[in-house]
């Protein structure tokens, strides 16, 4: 997902590569599924589920390919550029002190950059070496982000889509994070339940702590909002960063709340206290699960991150097989004992186990030990843990876009427009969002089904289709990209992009009829 970026250092070996796909894919998504899922039916879901991962597989080894594409185009004009500066028995002289990696683009523009200074010297000695049919040229050396592989690719209408969909989804991903926050906090905290009531929790118009203190249920998930805001927001107008210790901290705390929810909703069900009763199949539930499922798939927007600093390469794809095969295996574990265990599911999972102020058995209150109130509070408090920390990420990662959309790098823009503008921008309107509604599965079933889906099937499948066309352009028929995806014929495009189109068709004319 968007916030969960790593920070991936010089390189690492295969496993640890598994290791952070694995956790950058299980994150946010995890928590909303089960809900869908209860409302979709086990076995209508179980079918989605196996179904989107393998699409998911599908465009992550386009991306792959594109990636290794990305990496030939701009390896073939750099050592095209020195073979003619050769030729011409020119000399580099540049600001950098000698020091430099040229690249060359399609208006012939020379770049110089002083941070890859040691790899110009194997550059040049490799210019007589390495012919224009070279495979080498595939090798996945450089971090090409996604942006930049739009602009390689694609044109100036291409690109600008490209950002406009990025940013929709991180909008959405904002929205979603502020509203889990506030409403795991109002959940916990809001201690007060009429006499005779249970499960008050979706009445916001119920006091939230004591009668005579006129705040609501909704009026203290507002504060918290606004609290979250003033808290978190600042950070988007600076440059921040998620340190090593944070990222291991975070992933420690994910494994160990998400280990509990298992364990604790599988023996409930061994015990025989399983109180769901979920369908096996119903039409009504998909749109949103195809949402959530589009949403905790994702990955795509980070794999440049997360794949270059991978040492060996050779079997990447072998990789991806087992991180889905894995993450399919987790979400199974951790959605399907919790329908089977709870009668009624919460939008954020999490909040099923929170301390319940009721006088009445329930499931909820039976499936956490009497004596591990602790747990209780680690769980139902997670998200306002793990997914505020990711938020500043994600709202200078917003900004950013923004600007590469509107602003032009070549005019000088005010103090306000430069400082100020785009941050506010950047975390105002998914605060708008979360006042509106703090139903995490209607925000991550949108999010997913329209952006989502654009930036996980559409957009790779346009890079790969535009990137075999600009290798066959730039080197000519015959060479190979040994990280080309096993998906290679260009019937697996077109049917990526009629499945995205038909999906997405499909969630708008279910959430009109539902709507109605």
């Amino acid at each position: 997902m968007a916030g969960d970026s790593m920070d991936i250092g010089e390189g690492y070996s295969s496993m640890m590569g598994l290791m952070y796909v694995f956790n950058l894919i299980v994150g946010t998504g995890a928590l909303a599924m089960p809900s869908p899922i209860a409302e979709a039916g086990w076995l209508l879901s179980l079918i989605i589920l196996i179904v989107l991962a393998f699409m998911s597989f599908v465009t992550v080894t386009f991306m792959t390919e594109s990636m290794a594409a990305a990496n030939a185009v701009l390896h073939f004009r750099t050592v095209k550029h020195l073979k003619k500066i050769i030729k011409n028995e020119d000399v580099i002289i540049d600001d950098c002190g000698g020091q430099q990696l040229v690249e060359q683009f399609d208006n012939d523009e020379v770049i110089c950059n002083s941070a890859a200074n040691e790899k110009v010297p194997l550059l040049l000695n490799s210019v007589d070496t390495i012919t224009e049919n070279s495979t080498e040229y595939f090798n996945i050396t450089e971090r090409i982000e996604m942006g930049k592989m739009a602009m390689l690719f694609f044109n100036k209408i291409g690109v600008n889509i490209f950002y406009v969909c990025i940013a929709i989804y991180l909008y959405g991903d904002l929205a979603i994070y502020a509203a889990a926050v506030s409403k795991s906090l109002k959940d916990v905290t809001c201690i007060y339940t009429p006499s005779g009531a249970c499960n008050v929790t979706k009445n916001n118009s119920i006091s939230c702590w004591n009668p005579d203190i006129p705040v609501t249920r909704g009026d203290a998930y507002r504060i918290y909002l606004l609290s979250f805001l003033l808290l978190l927001g600042p950070f988007t107008f600076f440059n921040v960063q998620k340190t090593k210790y944070l990222q291991v901290f975070t992933s420690l705390m994910r494994w160990l709340a998400f280990s509990t929810m298992i364990i604790l909703a599988a023996t409930a069900i061994i015990k025989g206290k399983g109180k769901g009763h979920p369908p096996i199949a119903s039409l009504s539930g998909v749109p949103n699960l195809f949402g959530v499922c589009v949403y905790s798939f994702m990955c795509h927007h980070s794999l440049p991150s997360l794949i270059t600093p991978i040492r060996d390469k050779s079997r990447i794809f072998r990789l991806f097989v087992i991180d889905y095969s894995l993450i399919l295996v987790f979400y199974c574990l951790l959605s399907f004992t919790g329908i089977f265990a709870f009668d009624q599911i919460r939008d954020v999972y999490t909040l099923n186990f929170e301390p319940q102020n009721c006088n009445t058995s329930s499931t909820e209150e039976s499936i956490v030990p009497e004596s591990a109130d602790f747990l209780r509070y680690f769980l139902a408090l997670f998200p306002v843990f793990t997914l505020s920390t990711n938020f500043p990420i994600i709202a200078i990662t917003l900004r950013n876009n923004l600007k590469s959309i509107f602003l032009n790098d070549n005019r000088n823009y005010s103090f306000f427009v430069q400082k100020l503008l785009f941050p506010l921008l950047a975390v105002v309107p998914p605060m708008a969002i979360a006042f509106i509604t703090e139903d995490l599965t209607i925000l991550v079933g949108i999010t997913g089904s329209y952006a989502g889906a654009a930036i996980q099937y559409i957009i790779p499948a346009l890079l790969v289709l535009y990137s075999r066309k600009s290798i066959l352009a730039s080197l000519g028929v015959g060479v190979t990209n040994r990280h080309a995806s096993p998906f290679r014929h260009v019937a697996w495009i077109y049917f990526v992009l009629f499945w995205a189109a038909m999906c997405i068709v499909f969630v708008t004319v279910n959430h009109i009829i539902t709507q109605k």
